[in-house]
C-alpha cells in the first residue's frame, strides 16, 4: 500500500523528487511506529498518532517538523480512504504541537544588487580569491545570469534548473518550463504541475543574452545530451542540478562581499519582500511565487513590517527619545 501511495504521488500528483522522499521516511517512520505498537497501518487509531506525536517532541523534534510529518501521513491516510481501505482517517484532526513560525531570511535590497551585480575575479578585501572557475568568462557569464534570474523573477531552484531555452511542446509535456526573451518571461512548471508565466527584469534580460553567446563553446555537441534544451548547463554539457546551483551561488555570495551565504530560496524571498514593500500588493506577489494560497505569501507582510519599523527607527526624530518616562502614560516616550 506504501508503494502503491508514493507511485501515486510521484506520477499522479507530480511531486518533487525530493518530497517523494521525505513522504518514504516519513511513512518509514509510520510503519516503525506501528510495529512497535504491534499493530498494522490499517489499524492505528487518533490515539495511537497522538501518543507518537508527545514521542517525537520529547525526543527534540520540533513542532515545525513533527507538522510536516502529520501531513505526509495525512496525505496517506486519505489515499488509503479514497481506496476504500479504512472508513475514517486517524490523522484527520490530529494537531502538531504549536511552533513559532521563523521568517524567511531575505537579503537587503543594498546585498541582492551587490550578488547579482557581481562578476568572477571581483573579491572584496576579505573574502577568497576566485578560483579558474570564477575568472572564466564561460562561468561568469552563466552564474551572473542565474543569479539574475533568480532575483528578478523569484523561482524555486528546481523551477529554475527545469527551463529550456526556448518554448516547445515537448518541454511542456514533460513539465519542463522555458526562456521567451521576446516576450520578456519566463514560463515554468511549480508545485503541483501548476504552470505560470513570470516577467522577466532588464538587468536579468541583459545576463540572460550575454550567457546565451557564450553558452555553447568548449561544449561538444556530442556531449550536450538533455543540455541541448537545457538552459542552464555544466562544461559537460548536461542540465544542471539543484545542488551545483546551490554550491556556485553560495561561492558567488561569499566573493561578492555578503556577510551571510546566499543560497537560492532566500533570493526567492529576497523578490518577495522586495516587491512587496515596493507595490504593497501582496496578491501580485501570490500569482508571482505561484502559491496556491495567499496565507502562505502573507509572511512576507511581517518582513515588510520589520522594513518599515527600522526606516521608522532610523528616520523619525522621535524615534530614539524612549529613555525618558512619561508620567502622564506611565511609560516611555
Amino acid at each position: 500500500m506504501v508503494l502503491q501511495y508514493l507511485a501515486h504521488v510521484r506520477v499522479e500528483k507530480r511531486l518533487a523528487q525530493r518530497t517523494v522522499e521525505l513522504y518514504t521516511l516519513d511513512l518509514d517512520k509510520l510503519g516503525e511506529f506501528a510495529r512497535q505498537a504491534g499493530v498494522s497501518l490499517l489499524q492505528v487509531h487518533s490515539a495511537h498518532v497522538r501518543r507518537w506525536i508527545a514521542q517525537m517532541h520529547a525526543g527534540g523534534r520540533s513542532g515545525r517538523g513533527i507538522a510536516l510529518i502529520l501531513s505526509g501521513w495525512r496525505g496517506f491516510y486519505a489515499w488509503l480512504g479514497r481506496q476504500g481501505y479504512i472508513t475514517s482517517n486517524p490523522v484527520q484532526d490530529v494537531r502538531a504541537p504549536k511552533a513559532a513560525k521563523p521568517l524567511p531570511k531575505a537579503l537587503s535590497v543594498d546585498d541582492a544588487v551587490r550578488l547579482a551585480s557581481y562578476r568572477g575575479g571581483e573579491s572584496g578585501a576579505d573574502t577568497p580569491q576566485g578560483d579558474a572557475l570564477d575568472d572564466d568568462p564561460w562561468f561568469s557569464a552563466r552564474d551572473a545570469a542565474m543569479t539574475e534570474l533568480l532575483y528578478s523573477s523569484g523561482l524555486r531552484v528546481s523551477e529554475l534548473t527545469g527551463l529550456d531555452v526556448a518554448p516547445s511542446e515537448a518541454a511542456r509535456k514533460a513539465g519542463r518550463g522555458w526562456l521567451d526573451l521576446q516576450a520578456g518571461e519566463v514560463e515554468v512548471q511549480g508545485k503541483g504541475g501548476k504552470r505560470r508565466a513570470v516577467p522577466v527584469g532588464t538587468a536579468a534580460r541583459k545576463a540572460l543574452l550575454q550567457w546565451l553567446e557564450v553558452r555553447g563553446q568548449g561544449v561538444s555537441a556530442a556531449a550536450l545530451q538533455d543540455g541541448q534544451t537545457a538552459l542552464f548547463i555544466g562544461r559537460n554539457g548536461t542540465r544542471l542540478t539543484p545542488q551545483s546551483i546551490w554550491q556556485r551561488l553560495k561561492r558567488r555570495s561569499l566573493l561578492a562581499g555578503l556577510a551571510t551565504p546566499v543560497h537560492p530560496h532566500m533570493l526567492r524571498h529576497s523578490f518577495a519582500s522586495h516587491v512587496l514593500q515596493s507595490s504593497g500588493d501582496l496578491r501580485a506577489v501570490q500569482e508571482l511565487l505561484g502559491h496556491a494560497n495567499i496565507g502562505t505569501t502573507q509572511v512576507y507582510t511581517r518582513l515588510d513590517f520589520q522594513h518599515l519599523a527600522r526606516a521608522y527607527d532610523d528616520a523619525h526624530p522621535r524615534a530614539k527619545l524612549g529613555q525618558t518616562s512619561d508620567p502622564k502614560r506611565g511609560g516611555k516616550k
